[in-house]
C-alpha cells in the first residue's frame, strides 16, 4: 500500500515585505516671488550711495532655474575700486576706527536685525539668482547670516577679553571676494567680524550671484551705517583683481577656488598686507561597520545632495569599511531615487539648479570621466525640468583612490564611494589629498573618534553628523584648502594687530 506523505506546511516568515507606491507626486508649493524686489538695474554702492559705474558697462544675472534674466548689475573697473578704497580710508580714518566700540556694536546688531526682518525677501532672492533649494536659503543661508552678524556685534567692545594682556588694533582697509555658493552667508561671514574689530570693507560678490549682497547694501543704507564704512562693488575677475593689487587694501579675504587663491598669493607676496584664503575641498565621509547606519546615510545625503554638492565642504569622497559597503550603497541608491530635482522655489525641492552653464559643464565633464576611469556610475531616474541648469544626484562606485572623481573637486550633486577594512587604512586614504577643509566620521566608539579626528589633516571633522555650523565655531582648513579661520573668536584674529601691553 502506497503512503501519499503530506507536504509540510511553509513556514511563516518573520520579515514582512512593504511594498512602496512610487506613483504619487507631491502637489506644488511654490514660495510667493511678490516676497521680493528686485530691481531692474543695480549700480555699485559707494560711500553709502548708489554710483553709476566708470565704464558705463551691465552685465546680466540670471535665474539658472529658468533661464531668465532677473536684474542688469554694474560691472565695476579699477576706477571704480579706487573710488571705493578712497571712501573706505576716508570712513576708516575719519569715523569708524575712531567710534566706541559698544557704538559699533549696535550698528552690526541692527543689520542683523534687519536682516532677520527681511528674512523671507532675502531667501527668496538667493533662491532665484543662485538656484538652490528655497528650503536651504530660509532655514539655513539666512538665519545663519544674521546670527553672525549678531554673533559679532557681541564681541565688538569685548576684544580686551578676547586677547588679554595685550592691545588689539584694526588693520584698516578690508578687501573681501565671495563666491557664488552661499553668497550672502559669505557676506556675512567677511563683513561682521571686519567691523566688529574697526575695519572699513570692500567686498566684490560672485558675478553670477550679486543680489543678496546687493540688498545687504541695501539693509547697509537702511541702517545708517558711516558712509564708506561697507562698500559693494560688482564684477568678474577684474573687478577682484583690481581689489587684490590696490594699494590702499590692507587684508585680503577670500573664499573660492585654489587656483584663484594661489594667484592672490602671488600677487600679494611681498607687499604688507595680510590674508586668509578659504579654498577648494574635498571632503571625506567616513562611516564605519560600527556606526547607526540610517542615520550615516541620512548624513551623507545632507552633506552632498541637498545643497547641490555646491559647498567647498561637501561630503564628496565616502569611505564606507567593507563589511558594511552592499548595504550602505544599497540604501543611498534608494535613498536618491526619493529626491525630488526641480524648481528651487518649490518648498518640496530637495535638489535645486546648478548656479550656472558653465558649472554645470564642469560636472558633465566629471561624470564621463568617472565612467571612462571603470567606475560604476548610478544615477537618479527622477525627470528633469526641460529648462535651466539640472543635475541628476549621481553616485559612483567601485571607485579608486587615484581617481580623478576621487581627488579632484567637482561641486556637484556627485558621490565617489570607496571602501576600506582597517582604521590605519581609511586614515592613509582620507589624508591622501591636495585638500584638507573638512571631514566626518560615523561610530558609536567615542574612543575612535577621538583617534580619527587626532589623525585626519582636516580643519574640521564632523562625528555623527555633517555640515553643521555655528558662528561660534571657527571654519577653515589646511593644504590647498587654504589658511587663516572664520568663525569663532578666531574669526577676529585675520583682521587685528596685536600689542603686547606694558
Amino acid at each position: 500500500m502506497a503512503v501519499t506523505k503530506k507536504k509540510a506546511a511553509p513556514k511563516k516568515s518573520n520579515t514582512v515585505k512593504l511594498k512602496f507606491d512610487t506613483s504619487w507626486n507631491y502637489a506644488p508649493a511654490p514660495e510667493s516671488k511678490s516676497a521680493a524686489t528686485i530691481h531692474k538695474q543695480y549700480d555699485l554702492f559707494i560711500n553709502g550711495e548708489w554710483q553709476k559705474p566708470s565704464g558705463k558697462k551691465y552685465f546680466d544675472t540670471i535665474n539658472p532655474a529658468t533661464e531668465e534674466k532677473l536684474s542688469e548689475v554694474a560691472m565695476a573697473n579699477e576706477a571704480d575700486t579706487n573710488k571705493a578704497v578712497t571712501a573706505a580710508r576716508n570712513a576708516y580714518e575719519k569715523v569708524w576706527k575712531k567710534m566706541p566700540a559698544k557704538e559699533r556694536g549696535k550698528y552690526i546688531f541692527r543689520i542683523a536685525r534687519m536682516i532677520q526682518e527681511k528674512a523671507r525677501e532675502l531667501a527668496v532672492i538667493e533662491t532665484l539668482d543662485g538656484g538652490k533649494p528655497i528650503r536651504e536659503s530660509r532655514d539655513f543661508d539666512v538665519p545663519t547670516a544674521a546670527n553672525h552678524f549678531f554673533y559679532y556685534a557681541g564681541w565688538a567692545d569685548k576684544l580686551e577679553y578676547a586677547f588679554p594682556n595685550r592691545q588689539a588694533s584694526p588693520l584698516g582697509v578690508a578687501g573681501q571676494i565671495i563666491p557664488w555658493n552661499f553668497p550672502l552667508l559669505m557676506a556675512a561671514w567677511k563683513i561682521a567680524p571686519a567691523l566688529a574689530t574697526g575695519n572699513t570693507v570692500v567686498l566684490k560678490p560672485a558675478e553670477t550671484t550679486p543680489l543678496t549682497a546687493l540688498k545687504l547694501a541695501e539693509i547697509i543704507q537702511e541702517a545708517d551705517l558711516p558712509p564708506g564704512v561697507v562698500n559693494i562693488l560688482t564684477g568678474a575677475g577684474e573687478t577682484g583683481a583690481s581689489i587684490v593689487n590696490h594699494p590702499g587694501i590692507d587684508k585680503i579675504a577670500f573664499t573660492g577656488s585654489t587656483e584663484v587663491g594661489k594667484l592672490i598669493q602671488r600677487a600679494i607676496a611681498g607687499t604688507n598686507k595680510k590674508a586668509t584664503l578659504e579654498l577648494g575641498g574635498k571632503a571625506a565621509n567616513i562611516i564605519f561597520e560600527d556606526a547607526p547606519i540610517d542615520q550615516a546615510v541620512e548624513g551623507v545625503i545632507n552633506g552632498i545632495f541637498f545643497n547641490q554638492g555646491h559647498v567647498c565642504c561637501a561630503g564628496s569622497r565616502l569611505y564606507v569599511q567593507e563589511s558594511i559597503a552592499k548595504q550602505v550603497i544599497r540604501k543611498l541608491k534608494d535613498r536618491i531615487e526619493t529626491l525630488i530635482v526641480g524648481d528651487p522655489i518649490d518648498k518640496n525641492t530637495d535638489i535645486g539648479a546648478i548656479n550656472s552653464k558653465q558649472q554645470l559643464d564642469t560636472i558633465h565633464k566629471y561624470l564621463n570621466i568617472g565612467k571612462k576611469e571603470g567606475a560604476e556610475m548610478y544615477e537618479s531616474s527622477c525627470p528633469l525640468p526641460r529648462k535651466g541648469y539640472f543635475c541628476r544626484p549621481t553616485i559612483f562606485t567601485n571607485v579608486a583612490q587615484s581617481s580623478r572623481i576621487a581627488q579632484e573637486e567637482i561641486f556637484g550633486p556627485v558621490l565617489a564611494v570607496l571602501t576600506f577594512r582597517t582604521d590605519d587604512e581609511v586614515i592613509e586614504k582620507a589624508n591622501n589629498s591636495p585638500y584638507g577643509l573638512s571631514a566626518g566620521v560615523w561610530t558609536d566608539k567615542g574612543s575612535k573618534i577621538f583617534n580619527m579626528t587626532k589623525r585626519m589633516r582636516a580643519g574640521v571633522v564632523w562625528a555623527n553628523t555633517f555640515n553643521k555650523f555655528d558662528p561660534s565655531s571657527p571654519f577653515g582648513g589646511y593644504k590647498e584648502s587654504g589658511f587663516g579661520r572664520e568663525g569663532g573668536l578666531h574669526g577676529l584674529m585675520p583682521y587685528i594687530n596685536l600689542t603686547h601691553q606694558s
